[in-house]
Order: C-alpha cells, then sequence, then structure tokens
C-alpha cells in the first residue's frame, strides 16, 4: 500500500520551519541551501512568503532568518489545545517544591521527545535545559521510559539500523541494548538517564498514562551528579511516581498504573532505588556513594 502523497512545496516550507527553529542563532540563506538542497530560486519564494506570514523574522544586518511571531503564536496554541500542558506543570511546580531539583514533561514523537513544559530548581548549578527542544528518545530518562511502553518491533521500526547516536561514554550505542533496557524498565516501572545525553547529569522518569492505559508523555527530573544520593533519589521517584498518577487521573485514566502506585510510597520508592544501585548495572556516582557508605 502506497504511503500518503507528498505535496513538494509544503515539504520544503514545513523543512525550512524546521531547520530555523533548530538553530539558536537563526540561519543563513546560504545554509538553508546547503542543509535543504532546495532550488535557490524555490528557497528565496519560500523564504519571502514566509517573511512576509510573520512566519521568520529577517535581519538585514546579520543576514539571517529567526522564527517569527506567527510561528510562535502557532504553537502555543498546542498549550491552548491541550489543557494537560498545563495541568503537567502544576503537578512539576509541586515536585520541585518537594525536591527542589529540575522537573520536565515530555511526549514521544518518533524516535525522539519534545519537552513540552519544566520547572527549573532554584539551585544556581541545574540542567540547561529548553521548552520545545528534541532529543533522541534512547539518551533520555522522559524518552526511555516511553519508550519502554512500546512493542520491541515498534522500537526497531523508530531506531533502524543497529547502532545508535553517542553522546557520552554512558551513551546506549545498540539497539539491542536498549531492548534489554527496555525490559527493565518495565519491570522496575521508571527510567534513568545515567550521563546518556550530558556528562554530570542523572534523570529519574517515569510514563504518564492516558485514558486508555497507553502512554505518550512521562515526566522526569533531573540532578547534577555531585547532589546524587540515594535518598535524595527515593524521595524523587515517590514524588514522580505520585505526580504521574495525578497527570493521568486527570487524563481520565481510573485504574492507577499498578508499579508507580507502589512507588508513590517513600517507603517502596526507596526499595526501588536500593535495587538499582544493587544492580551493578549503572555505574555513577550513586553507585560509589553508596559503596562508600556501605564500607564506613
Amino acid at each position: 500500500m502506497a504511503g500518503p502523497r507528498s505535496v513538494k512545496s509544503a515539504d520544503r516550507v514545513l523543512d525550512i520551519l524546521e531547520a530555523v527553529g533548530r538553530k539558536p542563532n537563526g540561519a543563513t540563506f546560504m545554509g538553508l541551501s546547503a542543509e535543504l538542497r532546495i532550488p535557490k530560486s524555490s528557497l528565496h519564494a519560500l523564504l519571502e512568503l514566509l517573511r512576509r506570514r510573520d512566519y521568520l523574522e529577517f535581519d538585514g544586518g546579520s543576514r539571517v532568518y529567526t522564527v517569527g511571531v506567527r510561528a510562535w503564536e502557532t504553537g502555543f496554541a498546542y498549550h491552548r489545545h491541550n489543557d494537560i500542558v498545563d495541568h503537567a506543570h502544576h503537578v512539576l511546580e509541586s515536585i520541585v517544591e518537594q525536591v527542589n531539583e529540575t522537573a520536565q514533561f515530555a511526549k514521544l514523537v518518533g524516535h525522539e521527545n519534545v519537552y513540552l513544559t519544566k520547572v527549573d530548581s532554584t539551585h544556581a548549578l541545574r540542567l540547561q535545559s529548553e521548552v520545545g527542544s528534541r532529543l533522541s528518545a534512547h539518551a533520555t530518562g522522559v524518552g526511555k521510559a516511553l519508550l519502554a511502553q512500546l512493542d520491541e518491533s515498534e522500537v526497531r521500526r523508530r531506531f533502524p539500523g543497529e547502532e545508535l547516536p553517542v553522546y557520552t561514554p554512558n551513551t546506549i550505542s545498540m539497539v539491542r541494548d536498549l531492548l534489554e533496557e527496555m525490559r527493565a524498565i518495565r519491570v522496575r516501572g521508571f527510567a534513568i538517564d545515567n550521563e546518556e545525553y550530558t556528562l554530570g547529569v542523572f534523570c529519574l522518569a517515569v510514563p504518564v498514562f492516558d485514558r486508555d492505559n497507553t502512554a505518550s508523555t512521562a515526566i522526569s527530573v533531573s540532578v547534577p551528579q555531585m547532589r546524587v544520593t540515594p535518598d535524595g533519589l527515593s524521595r524523587i521517584l515517590a514524588a514522580l511516581a505520585a505526580g504521574s498518577l495525578r497527570i493521568s487521573r486527570s487524563l481520565g485514566n481510573k485504574t492507577p498504573h499498578p508499579i508507580l502506585d507502589h512507588l508513590s510510597d517513600p517507603v517502596h520508592a526507596a526499595s526501588g532505588i536500593a535495587a538499582l544501585e544493587e544492580s551493578n548495572r549503572y555505574h555513577s556516582a550513586l553507585t560509589d556513594r553508596a559503596s562508600a557508605a556501605r564500607l564506613t
């Protein structure tokens, strides 16, 4: 069966918007031409259309295109049409009040997770992340929490080939190892990012379940490794599990996920973190400190 018919001009407009949006300092005509391989005459016409409609802005001095206010307005409509983002933000605020570490809410889109909202901690040293950014799901806590809810065949479809992009020495680099990690996540109920995308950052994440018990969003808390402790992670995990249950109820989910319901109890959350330490699968500051504590 043939796939959906592509409309070349529409594809090109979206490609331009996405390319400009990925560049924090904007994009030049020649840079877009080289990246997108759109004929220069067509690219010029499309850029002028987007500029005239305020989806792009153009600085005549620097000759740089940046995202325009109309794109912001259109993107912000996602929040208006999805009350869940506002509700999730309130839940994240509650989590940060309890643990004072940065919390995020993200959605799985293809092989990436997109951050929809976040609440920062009050610490001077904290994760620097942006709402709207996309990261490869295999290297993040929220991404792995959501990939674990998919069939293994679907994970392989989203990551064709065996090798995965590597960002740090801890990044999972092979699909077979990612699938093994997915199995472990399903059993314990939560995912981690053990310095897999950014060195020095440890993350805990749990999925959020919709009305039909599927999960397309997740919440996470990120902690600089220097502040990682078993007790701190236990409190974070309990807060995340309880927060996920709250968001799931707002989505119409009437059956609390049994593992998250279990982990929302601080005692059980502590047991989950202890089991993570003892597994010897995840060498980090957490395991180093736990080993040191056992020797003293």
